[in-house]
């Protein structure tokens, strides 16, 4: 079967900064059927019309005026069942040795995150195309390489498409940064009690049926691996 997955992040600069703002980085990724894809497109679409919102959708846009809107994008995004799927992964920004373990690289410690944000959620048989957005990195063959580990470690998967995308050109990945910020937001507890963003959040977690927090590698609809770093059983 094909599938499409389209990934975002929140706080990658946590693992360079001075400074840090918040203690998860989060890498998110939404998994649809790649049959759907136009379906949905044009789903969000239309919903974005029928609100009259415009421009990129984004959980750093939420605003009571919007509110209304990103509910029924919620919405949208529960009602489809395990055919819409999100998945991220959580690092506490504070436990990664990115000089012992990772060449004092940062950049080469989050393409390993992102692995392992992939990784498990691979199936035998399946093709994945995998749209990230787009960064700017100091190795210009980060994709190319992440394309060849996942194949490596996943012999019967294939893996035609692992490429940027620009988040403004594509509703599906302004769907899973609007996910990924939601994720971020909790973890993080960025949101102030009486905004719309936290109305938001709430919303989110009452359609979800569950607090939004880490879940075992199973769970379908929304699957939160906050990895341990600190070694043991």
């Amino acid at each position: 079967m094909k599938f499409d997955i389209y990934c975002d992040e929140c706080f990658p600069d946590l693992l360079t900064s001075g400074n840090p703002q918040a203690q998860y980085v989060i890498i998110g990724s939404l998994w649809l059927p790649s049959e759907k894809r136009a379906v949905y497109k044009t789903a969000i679409h239309t919903l974005r019309d029928q609100h009259k919102v415009g421009g990129e959708i984004k959980s750093r846009k939420v605003s009571p005026s919007k509110l209304d809107f990103y509910k029924e994008l919620i919405d949208f995004y529960v009602d489809q069942g395990t055919d819409l799927r999100f998945r991220a992964i959580a690092i506490d920004h504070s436990k990664v040795d990115i000089a012992g373990r990772n060449q004092n690289s940062a950049e080469l410690s989050f393409y390993k995150f992102y692995y392992q944000m992939l990784h498990h959620w691979l199936g035998a048989n399946n093709s994945y195309s995998i749209f990230c957005d787009y960064q700017t990195n100091q190795h210009p063959d980060r994709l190319t390489e992440l394309k060849k580990i996942l194949g490596n470690a996943n012999p019967l998967a294939e893996f035609p498409v692992v490429q940027w995308v620009r988040s403004k050109e594509s509703v599906l990945t302004q769907l899973s940064d609007v996910l990924t910020g939601l994720t971020s937001a909790k973890l993080n507890a960025t949101t102030t009690v009486g905004s719309a963003k936290h109305e938001l959040l709430t919303h989110f977690e009452s359609r979800l049926e569950r607090t939004i927090g880490p879940t075992g590698v199973t769970a379908q609809k929304f699957n939160l691996f906050q990895i341990n770093l600190d070694g043991g059983w």
